[in-house]
């Protein structure tokens, strides 16, 4: 692990990485000035590579799109000495030393930003002591020509108003068949301004000295073949993987979309056949500590087609990052954005990098009534969106929170989970129950889900 002695910590690969798709959804946290990031080479192919690469351009595309982050995927980095340009990266050089190696300014617009120019100069610090040392014979000619290079591909690689640097900013770049040492030091430099870097080694691995070979990790595709990579497109990348253009989208509202909710006099009961389809917009979350490992698991419901997701808290309040799983969708969502939490109502709120169709929560036309037959989904025990059925038994206030009481079966793993009325609609959020007894179980009323998610439906 290295760290940055400057404003923002850099810690390096604390969780493992195996896939394509791991790297592309991982998102590494910042918590009191230190950002995990992430540097890996994917070594070889397999028949799903260059599907996972398309899947990757689409969902990472969007993080520069919606304002959100930046991606950027190249084969091959561009030589300076064809530019012209090795002039004007020899005075940045030079101005960089005559300031005591305090900051750079390139052209990059991030250099605006007076945190990051320190950043960049310590990551040139960093690359240059890892380069001189493992080349005894290098002078003070070879590291500048060395750190020009540097500066060259950085601007080659953010000198772009969408990159809008700051702590927090969910940054991925990845890169073809490195075969140089200078390049891969530099990709390494790239990590230490905050960007996630992973190598896609198809061909071969690079050959590297024990020392610098160990600053990243590495995982096996399979064997190696002269795959070509193909460009970056852009255009791939369409409005419905876009959060940008949400707005835009003609979604397709199932019955029990809350735009109906006031229209009692159309409102049928569904069969239960019809609630169990909902479990499409109820998730299984993985609960993983710093290590990666899965602690615990829960449950969770779609309330805001903008990834936003409401759980308990005591889901949550354990985790240092989370794996969404949803219905009929192969892909894993990883995240650490916790949104909202309150531990008096148990309630939180994550949100994953995924368009989503919720389910309404109950506007309380009529009161709820002790009888009133319920329908709870989750995934007790992990058994993934498991239905039941039951009534309410009672209602609770628990320390001073406003609970139901029914009778459907849940069980660890439920937590979260969604208790609808037989229209469908969100009356409460699976919260516990009593061991001890035959189907007590507890949920968070509507009442305070309506007002915890305030400004997250839309």
């Amino acid at each position: 692990m290295v760290f940055i002695e400057t404003i923002v910590k850099f810690r390096h690969n604390v969780m493992n990485i195996s896939s394509i798709k791991s790297f592309a959804h991982i998102k590494g946290g910042f918590n009191n000035g230190c950002k995990d990031v992430y540097f890996v080479k994917a070594l070889g192919r397999d028949s799903g590579t260059l599907k996972d690469i398309e899947d990757m351009d689409k969902s990472l595309g969007t993080l520069t799109l919606n304002g959100k982050g930046f991606y950027k995927r190249v084969n091959i980095l561009p030589n300076i000495s064809l530019s012209g340009d090795t002039t004007y990266y020899s005075e940045c050089y030079n101005k960089w030393i005559d300031s005591g190696q305090k900051e750079i300014s390139i052209k990059m617009p991030a250099c605006k930003n007076t945190n990051f120019r320190k950043i960049l100069s310590e990551a040139c610090i960093a690359v240059g002591k890892i380069y001189t040392g493992e080349i005894q014979q290098a002078n003070s000619s070879m590291l500048k020509n060395f750190i020009v290079k540097v500066l060259f591909w950085f601007d080659f690689l953010f000198n772009t108003e969408k990159f809008i640097w700051n702590e927090k900013l969910n940054s991925k770049i990845v890169t073809g068949n490195v075969t140089k040492k200078q390049e891969y030091l530099f990709w390494y430099a790239v990590t230490l301004t905050g960007s996630d870097v992973l190598m896609l080694q198809c061909q071969s691995d690079i050959q590297l000295e024990k020392q610098i070979d160990k600053l990243s990790l590495k995982f096996t595709l399979g064997a190696f073949s002269d795959i070509k990579i193909p460009e970056y497109q852009t255009n791939i990348i369409t409005s419905t993987t876009s959060e940008h253009n949400y707005n835009k989208i003609k979604m397709v509202i199932p019955k029990h979309s809350s735009r109906n909710v006031d229209k009692t006099e159309n409102k049928r009961e569904l069969s239960y056949e019809q609630l169990a389809k909902l479990a499409s917009s109820v998730v299984l979350i993985e609960v993983h500590n710093n290590s990666g490992d899965i602690t615990s698991l829960g449950s969770g419901i779609m309330i805001g087609k903008k990834g936003f997701i409401l759980t308990n808290n005591h889901v949550t309040g354990t985790g240092s990052f989370f794996s969404v799983r949803i219905e009929n969708d192969d892909n894993t969502y990883i995240t650490d954005e916790l949104i909202k939490y309150n531990p008096i109502l148990d309630l939180s709120v994550i949100r994953i990098q995924r368009e989503l169709v919720p389910l309404p929560v109950y506007n309380g036309r009529q009161k709820l009534a002790r009888g009133q037959k319920v329908v709870a989904i989750g995934s007790p025990l992990g058994l993934f969106n498991t239905v039941s059925d039951g009534i309410i038994s009672a209602f609770r206030n628990i320390d001073t929170v406003d609970m139901i009481q029914f009778t459907a079966p849940i069980s660890h793993g439920s937590s979260g989970g969604a208790l609808l009325n037989m229209y469908g609609e969100v009356i409460g959020i699976s919260s516990g129950g009593f061991d001890d007894g035959q189907n007590i179980n507890l949920a968070v009323r509507y009442e305070h889900i309506n007002q915890f998610i305030r400004g997250m439906i839309t």
